[in-house]
């Protein structure tokens, strides 16, 4: 068998799985996508004056 042959019960390769440096990315900027739309929302809603006491 020559180096480059991998055994079939080999379990999956390197390259096969996300890092977990881009799992975290993902997973961060939908955090600031999900808190930056709440905060437009709020302020759409308070110039609208959806705050304001009748």
């Amino acid at each position: 068998m020559s180096e480059d042959e991998q055994p079939a019960d080999a379990g999956p390769g390197p390259g096969r799985r996300a890092p977990v440096w881009l799992i975290l990315g993902v997973v961060a900027s939908a955090l600031v996508v999900c808190c930056c739309s709440a905060l437009i929302g709020l302020a759409v809603s308070w110039s609208a004056g959806l705050f304001d006491p009748r």
